[in-house]
């Protein structure tokens, strides 16, 4: 557990008692600290009758409290905590924010932030794989993995590598990055800015702009230029530079088995860009490549039958984020629809010609199979498990069956995992 003498005496509220609520209420306890926590869901409250104070904040005198520390979900644009605790002039923050304030008394270490609205969670499994297979002391945190104050503070020598989205980003105000990526941005979340896109990207830019004089800067040119600067006084580098002035040939890709196609070639560029600050050598980084075997759900090779392959990439959730995939197979069987996040085609549809026929799902099934008639044949096959049976029908062997629903999975599923986790099943029922 990562805790800090700074919040010992200190008053805290804790909305949400999910695990990263739970670990931040455990923290903070541990640390002395004075501490009211809520959640709806009277069974989440339970373990902390009697620990600590229980009540909802909304109905608090917040006077004095040094935090007021939400779940990342909590929309801050709409939900009434936040006026609220700013009436009392106590900061809403998140649990990253007091990780940063947690770091003045772990050994030294250095941490490495990831954002971008595509390619976080792959680039940032990607370089804790890298600096672990390297024998770097890592561990990996933010969105992924465990909540970061429920990890054992790492050694003398040892490299955070934290998911940020903009929502955690939102709530952070301190965490001066080592070495900050900036991947890209494009259109993602916006109900949560007002529908104002400039105001997603600002979130973003925010990772940058915290860190001091001298940290590392990672993003492409394109978004930079978007955001005008990097912070002022950091050493930028500009993403489609890296591959060439780090001696690496884009066709050194094919030995990378869980790193096709180009969006893939752009997060690698990123993960070799941050191994290469913090001293890895270039044989390190390459061996890290190589022996990366990739995340659930995310160009997942799941099976190959009868030379056809079936790959997972349910967290392909907008057009955006589909659209790489596409590009990295040729004769391809996609399984596309769900939730939509924006209306049209968008990126996927200049790599159309990589498509041989297309399988809609969801409620946005009907849309894409208007749109896609033109171009490919098409089924509308309503459910996945519909879907996959049809593509398995048709696929002969050299093509791909590809789930990269271009959607948000809600109207049928939890979630992408839920949804990937089903895919892969069908496909296990097919051998």
């Amino acid at each position: 557990m990562i805790t800090s003498t700074a919040w010992k005496d200190k008053k805290y509220a804790v909305l949400g008692l999910a695990r990263s609520g739970r670990a931040t209420v455990e923290a903070l306890l541990t640390a002395g600290a004075d501490v009211l926590v809520w959640d709806d869901r009277a069974e989440a409250r339970a373990p902390f009758s009697g620990r600590c104070a229980i009540g909802d904040p909304l109905e608090a005198d917040l006077t004095g409290y040094a935090g007021v520390v939400v779940s990342p979900g909590v929309p801050l644009n709409t939900h009434p905590i936040k006026p609220h605790a700013d009436s009392f002039g106590a900061p809403v923050i998140g649990d990253v924010e007091l990780f940063a304030q947690a770091r003045a008394e772990l050994p030294p270490h250095k941490i490495v932030g990831i954002t971008g609205t595509n390619g976080k969670s792959t680039t940032t499994a990607l370089v804790h794989h890298i600096l672990q297979e390297a024998g770097v002391p890592t561990t990996m945190g933010g969105n992924i993995g465990l909540p970061i104050l429920e990890q054992e503070p790492l050694p003398e020598g040892g490299v955070y590598v934290l998911e940020l989205s903009s929502y955690q980003i939102d709530l952070t105000y301190s965490l001066d990055c080592d070495v900050a990526v900036l991947l890209n941005i494009t259109p993602d979340h916006l109900d949560r800015y007002d529908g104002d896109f400039a105001k997603y990207a600002a979130s973003k830019s925010r990772l940058l702009a915290m860190q001091r004089r001298g940290q590392n800067s990672i993003a492409r040119f394109t978004d930079a230029r978007v955001l005008g600067q990097f912070a002022e006084g950091t050493i930028a580098s500009i993403l489609e530079d890296v591959l060439k002035n780090r001696g690496v040939e884009p066709s050194g890709q094919a030995d990378w088995p869980s790193l096709q196609g180009p969006h893939n070639l752009e997060n690698a560029a990123a993960a070799i860009e941050v191994c290469d600050i913090l001293g890895l050598a270039g044989p390190q980084i390459r061996a890290g490549l190589e022996s990366y075997r990739g995340l659930p759900h995310r160009m997942e090779r799941v099976a190959e039958i009868s030379g056809v392959a079936y790959v997972n990439d349910s967290k392909g959730t907008n057009t955006a984020a589909s659209a790489p995939a596409l590009a990295a197979f040729d004769n391809i069987h996609w399984i596309v629809g769900g939730l939509a996040k924006e209306p049209g085609l968008g990126e996927c549809e200049a790599e159309l010609g990589h498509v041989k026929a297309a399988y809609t799902i969801g409620k946005a099934g009907p849309d894409f199979a208007a749109l896609l008639q033109p171009h490919v044949p098409v089924e509308q096959c309503e459910t996945l498990d519909r879907a996959v049976a049809a593509a398995a029908a048709k696929a002969e062997a050299g093509d791909t069956v590809l789930l990269s629903p271009a959607c948000a999975s809600f109207d049928q599923y939890a979630d992408f995992e839920k949804r990937g986790e089903h895919f892969r099943a069908l496909v296990e029922g097919l051998t």
